[in-house]
């Protein structure tokens, strides 16, 4: 009995030994190739970071030349994420008629053709047929950047890698920024044609660069090119027992049967993604878990925008003097300091989206939002009200401009590209993210276009208690409605959403750590609490 007892001690001692040196339970290496993809799809985004920034410093001078009014202005600031908006709508049917490479190559090119229109405008007409032009463009790069990236990344790294777009975007606001000051020093009718003119020099280097890339997998399953889809799977994904998981995921949610290995085969016509049903499902008759999902894509994108974040963007050097600084080129130093810091706190947030998770960043994130939208409505009343100079406000006016900036880009910047573009179920993906970046370009263009008059209507300091206001209501939407999805592959979102309760949102994180993927005895892949071999995949809702 002794002797059977000892070697029971012995057999369990060897077996933790062993279990403690598994090399699968070992956080697999980044994936380089994915990593490059991710960064050359994102490049897109730095069309609209650019114009963004750029427009905040061209519009002064803009509006010096032409004698342009508040209402004018505001349009023209406005107007160009209305356009956006007609670029994002067609974006998903094009993305799935002509897959999603081509669909960023067309964003490049038409922003070429609309930057050259607004640098080389007579009028006010001319400039906004520019803007028009090169807002479609953006439009098309907003929707499919996130969707590339989140259909070519691994689970372990699709929150660090989906995140690039919002640092591009971040970059090319800096870019903008200081394209500003750079060309400020120019005659009054050259600078501002330079600023906005030599935007169309990235958008011809993106166009490029994008055709060394792959094509998404899960596009080439929905055009039954299977075979290409493995091929970049297998480069793409953490481990050849990945790979086949998630082809074996795509093939379920695309109809097509696991036993299908086949280079080329037929995809069943309902499954097949040229955007036939797709709306119906998506808006008239969605499921349980396909509503929870386009509410959460919708009001994300929504929250994002109403918070402010276009209007502190757009109207820094507006700000700024209100606050009491009256140079151009102070007003204009200053807001490279907002793009600087913006850009530095996103780079800061792509390392902690996979490690912490959406839901404690996003949360966290508009907490300081709110706090630093607060401060900066009081610092500008106090300012308003004040009949001479109050530096104390000045300086606390420009360190909250720079707290909101910082707070956005850990957590609501980069989450709500994360979060919308892997919560769709595969059938939806592009229209859904097509949607949600619509409804983000409205609220954008409506903010960025009524800013003035409202501060004109309540001060500015009103304007941002209002921002505050608006951002209380997003977190608490946040926080009631929003489940984690770190660590979940794309294919389990409809399951997700689905038992999804906010009460149990606090443990989905534990949860899914708990059923990250690991192998057993049996060399089976176990994820999310159930084992599968590599011939069966997760079920996810048809």
């Amino acid at each position: 009995m002794g002797g059977e007892g000892n070697q029971a001690a012995e057999g369990a001692v060897a077996e933790k030994v062993l279990a403690d040196f598994d090399p699968v339970k070992k956080k697999p290496k980044r994936n380089k190739y994915a990593f490059a993809c991710a960064i050359l799809a994102s490049m897109t985004s730095v069309l609209l970071g650019y114009d963004f920034g750029v427009m905040s410093g061209a519009a002064i001078y803009i509006r010096r030349q032409m004698n342009l009014s508040d209402f004018k202005v505001g349009l023209l600031m406005g107007s160009f994420s209305i356009y956006a908006l007609l670029g994002s709508a067609a974006a998903g049917r094009t993305s799935d008629w002509i897959g999603r490479r081509y669909t960023i190559v067309l964003a490049g090119a038409i922003f070429f053709v609309g930057a050259l229109l607004m640098g080389f405008a007579t009028n006010y007409a001319f400039l906004m047929v520019g803007r028009f032009v090169a807002g479609v463009g953006v439009g098309y790069a907003l929707m499919i950047a996130p969707v590339y990236t989140a259909e070519v990344s691994p689970a372990s790294s699709r929150g660090f890698l989906t995140s690039f777009p919002e640092v591009f975007i971040n970059a090319g606001i800096l870019l903008g920024y200081v394209s500003n000051y750079g060309f400020s020093k120019l005659p009054l009718n050259l600078g501002w044609r330079f600023m906005l003119g030599i935007g169309a020099v990235p958008s011809i280097f993106v166009g490029l660069v994008i055709l060394a890339m792959p094509e998404s997998p899960r596009w080439l399953v929905m055009q039954g090119r299977l075979g290409d889809a493995k091929r970049v799977l297998d480069r793409t994904s953490d481990s050849k027992e990945e790979s086949e998981l998630r082809l074996s995921d795509i093939k379920e949610a695309a109809g097509i049967p696991q036993e299908c290995n086949d280079d080329f085969v037929s995809v069943p016509r309902s499954r097949h993604s040229h955007g036939e049903a797709v709306w119906k499902e998506l808006l008239l008759r969605p499921s349980p878990a396909v509503r929870r999902i386009l509410l959460a894509g919708v009001g994300i994108h929504f929250f994002q925008q109403s918070s402010g974040i276009d209007a502190i963007v757009l109207f820094s050097p507006r700000i700024f003097e209100k606050a009491g600084i009256k140079n151009d080129d102070e007003k204009l130093l200053a807001t490279v300091a907002v793009g600087f810091v913006k850009t530095m706190f996103i780079l800061v947030a792509t390392f902690f989206l996979d490690r912490v998770g959406r839901r404690p960043l996003l949360l966290s994130s508009v907490g300081g939002m709110i706090f630093s939208l607060a401060m900066l409505g009081t610092s500008l009343t106090i300012i308003d009200h004040s009949h001479h100079k109050l530096m104390w406000a000045v300086v606390l006016s420009i360190l909250m401009v720079l707290s909101y900036v910082a707070f956005f880009s850990i957590g609501m910047g980069p989450i709500t590209w994360v979060y919308s573009s892997e919560i769709f179920p595969l059938r939806l993906r592009a229209q859904g993210c097509s949607f949600g970046v619509a409804v983000n370009r409205v609220t954008s263009g409506v903010i960025s276009t009524t800013f003035l008059l409202l501060s004109d209507a309540i001060t500015t300091g009103g304007a941002f208690y209002l921002f505050a206001g608006i951002a209380i209501v997003a977190w608490i939407f946040f926080f009631t409605f929003l489940p984690e999805t770190q660590g979940r592959t794309l294919e389990q979102m409809d399951d997700l959403f689905g038992e999804f309760r906010w009460r149990e949102s606090n443990n989905k994180k534990s949860n899914n750590n708990d059923n990250k993927e690991e192998t057993n005895g049996n060399g089976q892949i176990q994820l999310g609490g159930g084992t599968t071999t590599g011939n069966t995949s997760i079920h996810a809702q048809s």
